[in-house]
């Protein structure tokens, strides 16, 4: 229930400070301003995901061609797939999480954390992995 109520307040909190410095940005900069720069950076995302999407793909047949699990690279998938929705969202944190999952570096970094975030759930038996045939 805990979460449950973590995840609720989130969802309410996070869109009013997106608009909340949206607001603040548009005192300084003016609106006309901070629109395109809200469109820019969809736009720039957008491109951003297409080139990183086709690069993981072709990634992800060579390794199945060398008879290899792309586990790892179905997980860069899946953050780029992540940041592309975050970029499309109008707010400056969620374009710049979504950049940041864009970037290789950083989304090695987001994936040791969440490798050993995982790993920790697991040891404490809080994680399960059922196999289903």
């Amino acid at each position: 229930m805990k979460t449950m109520f973590t995840i609720l307040l989130l969802i309410i909190l996070f869109p009013l400070l997106e608009l909340w410095i949206l607001i603040e940005i548009g005192k300084v900069i003016g609106s006309g301003p901070t629109i395109l720069l809200v469109i820019g950076t969809g736009l720039l995302g957008a491109f951003l995901v297409r080139l990183q999407g086709f690069h993981l793909l072709s990634e992800i047949r060579r390794e199945l061609a060398q008879g290899l699990l792309p586990g790892d690279k179905l997980f860069d998938g899946l953050c780029v797939l992540i940041g592309g929705l975050l970029l499309v969202t109008p707010g400056l944190i969620s374009d710049l999480s979504g950049f940041l999952l864009l970037l290789p570096f950083t989304r090695n970094m987001f994936k040791k954390a969440a490798g050993r975030y995982l790993r920790s759930r697991i040891e404490r038996g809080d994680f399960m992995v059922r196999w289903r045939r």
